[in-house]
């Protein structure tokens, strides 16, 4: 006989500290999110099979709740077909604060 035992992992300090911009940005992609679904003509149940996740997990995206994985927004994006945008949300070369950040790094090395 076997008993299985499941352990609910506990959420990251960042989900209770989460930044108001940070959350409100949360809920603006997961609301997208459901417009893109609805558009399409997908119920939840169909989109959470594609999703490979449960209609709750799906409801708790598209309210944007912090704990849904990254990994739940990725398959999302590639679904409506924005997998390059996901892609390159952090990418280097459009982060014009650490970009201006260089240069001010640079420009004081050149006067000292």
């Amino acid at each position: 006989m076997y008993i299985l035992m499941f352990t609910m992992s506990r959420p990251a300090k960042t989900v209770s500290s989460i930044p108001g911009q940070a959350r409100n940005a949360l809920i603006k992609v997961g609301s997208d999110l459901r417009v893109a679904r609805e558009r399409r003509g997908e119920s939840l149940r169909v989109w959470a099979l594609r999703l490979g996740v449960s209609v709750p997990t799906l409801r708790r995206m598209e309210a944007g709740d912090p704990t849904v994985g990254v990994s739940c927004y990725a398959v999302a994006f590639f679904l409506i077909g924005k997998t390059r945008e996901f892609a390159n949300i952090a990418d280097p070369s459009l982060d014009q604060q650490a970009l201006s950040m260089e240069i001010l790094r640079a420009s004081r090395k050149r006067v000292k």
